[in-house]
């Protein structure tokens, strides 16, 4: 009898996967039972987002968890446009912003499998106008030591920072540069980067920023090919990721999520769907922060590197190369992930992802391996591979804020049991 109720635990667990509860979803969930998960101590999410929506922290987002490769919570919360007063739903579109690295990284890590970039390669290689690039020290611009490789723009040790530096000659030099104009052609832009300093030696020190936007028209020359083109065709359509582009389509505008401004309690709306620069295909293609996509989209790029760079029978990345994406890969004299005064202590960073080294006070409840990161308009994901759980959290809300993925992260570990899935 009780190998009898097992068999049917596993019938419906599998069926539930099979066919799913809405035909619109590319992902179909599976009870969390069926992958070591409580489903009743998972409820505690439902609370917590809608909680977070209730007290005017976001307008509504997606909660998307999986676990042994299949998802076991897929959510909706709230609106996707509070002015039009429509819902959140499963295939709604974000600004995903620099959750777009990570796809970036991944091409770069193609490229290098396919004998066309080396990592150690100094970018100049590609770009002989970058040769130029000098070092802003105390007493004015200097040599580097060495030149910006490859490998710096993967794991943000380059020296290149934002135009919102804190640093008045490189904010002007990313304005009279046009460093990342929306207007502006991919392979200008980088031979831009010229004129633009770096905030120290490369490979000496952790600096967030256009690293990655670099790295698209690095990976443009190396490949012959528009960088947009290569990830459709290396990327997105072979992971059916239908729905992730740098612009949204017309057809799909009614899909497409408001994005709100948080300030002192109160939402407003700082970008109308109807009437989103994303509704335009751009002249410059940020591999940094262009791309817009969906929850399901973005799940299956994540599962294809929690499985070691292979999903739904094809290969895309060697084990190793994803091991070089979700290992730390910055030398411990330039110390950990930092953002102005804030330091995440026990955070390094691969060629792709941030990963956590060590615990710290800084998200006590992350897990050591845990890999991941965010974009700017407050979506999340991070992986556990000793836990095989990936989560992705999606809403659209700025400045950048942890609300929800530190709201969540303790509960769902504590919703992982110790039974092992079927």
């Amino acid at each position: 009898m009780k190998l009898y109720f097992s068999f049917i635990s596993f019938f419906l667990g599998f069926g539930c996967f099979l066919f799913g509860e809405n035909e619109k979803e590319i992902f179909k969930t599976v009870t969390p039972e069926f992958v070591g998960m409580d489903s009743k101590k998972l409820q505690w999410v439902d609370t917590k987002m809608n909680d977070l929506v209730a007290n005017q922290k976001l307008v509504g987002g997606i909660v998307m968890v999986a676990r042994k490769g299949k998802v076991a919570h897929f959510g909706t919360y709230g609106l996707r446009d509070r002015e039009k007063n429509l819902p959140m739903e499963k295939d709604t579109i974000f600004r995903i912003y620099s959750m777009t690295k990570a796809i970036t990284s991944v091409a770069a890590l193609m490229l290098k499998e396919d004998g066309k970039l080396n990592l150690n390669d100094s970018i100049s290689k590609y770009f002989p106008s970058l040769k130029e690039m000098k070092v802003l020290g105390r007493s004015g611009l200097v040599n580097p030591k060495r030149e910006v490789t490859v490998a710096d723009l993967l794991r943000h040790t380059s020296g290149l920072t934002y135009g919102w530096s804190s640093q008045k000659e490189i904010r002007e030099a990313h304005r009279d540069a046009g460093v990342l104009d929306r207007d502006k052609k991919l392979i200008p832009m980088v031979h831009g980067m010229s004129k633009v300093p770096l905030v120290f030696h490369p490979g000496s020190d952790w600096v967030y920023g256009c690293s990655t936007d670099v790295l698209g028209g690095v990976l443009e020359v190396a490949s012959g090919i528009p960088f947009d083109q290569f990830l459709k065709v290396r990327i997105l359509e072979p992971l059916k990721m239908k729905d992730t582009d740098f612009y949204v389509p017309k057809g799909k505008v009614g899909r497409f999520a408001a994005n709100y401004k948080y300030k002192e309690g109160k939402l407003t709306l700082k970008d109308d769907p109807k009437t989103s620069r994303y509704l335009e295909n751009p002249t410059f293609k940020s591999g940094g922060g262009g791309l817009c996509s969906t929850a399901s989209d973005y799940m299956r790029f994540l599962l294809m590197i929690a499985n070691g760079g292979k999903f739904e029978g094809k290969r895309y990345l060697k084990k190793k190369s994803v091991k070089l994406m979700t290992t730390n890969q910055v030398a411990k004299e330039a110390g950990w992930v930092t953002f102005g005064d804030e330091v995440r202590e026990g955070v390094g960073y691969g060629h792709g992802f941030s990963v956590r080294v060590k615990m710290s006070d800084w998200d006590p409840d992350g897990r050591v391996g845990e890999y991941g990161w965010g974009g700017a308009a407050s979506t999340h994901y991070w992986i556990s591979p000793k836990d095989d759980l990936v989560v992705l959290t999606l809403e659209q809300v700025m400045p950048y804020t942890f609300n929800t993925e530190w709201a969540l992260k303790g509960l769902i570990y504590d919703a992982l049991v110790s039974e092992k899935a079927p």
